[in-house]
């Protein structure tokens, strides 16, 4: 009886453990790995920087990258405004080959005189 009841036990704890192994490969397949990866897809952007490419900051601060060093770069962000910034604080960037005009607003119609 006692045999058996240590059995139940081994049993019960081994499915415990197997269900908490299950849970933690499901979050690192759905949130850790595409996380990092997109973090890694982030970093080579940011090291692949030039002159010309458009970026947003963490900020939310537009601008066109003039110079670029080993940790910084330099954006201008208006005419005769430029503005260093550290590489990692680089949010989003919008290379030369990748900016698309922005599609005309479909909520102005076209306009009709009588």
């Amino acid at each position: 009886m006692i045999r058996m009841r240590m059995t139940m036990m081994m049993l019960l704890m081994l499915m415990l453990l197997v269900m908490m192994l299950l849970i933690f490969v499901i979050f690192y397949f759905i949130l850790i790995r595409p996380q990092k990866q997109k973090q890694k897809k982030l970093e080579e952007q940011r090291n692949a920087l030039k002159s010309g490419d458009k970026v947003i900051t963490a900020g939310g601060i537009h601008g066109l990258v003039t110079n670029v060093k080993a940790h910084s770069v330099t954006l201008k962000v208006a005419d005769n405004v430029k503005i260093e910034f550290e590489k990692a604080s680089i949010g989003t960037v919008i290379s030369k080959d990748n900016a698309e005009p922005p599609e005309p607003s479909q909520e102005a119609g076209p306009e009709t005189t009588t």
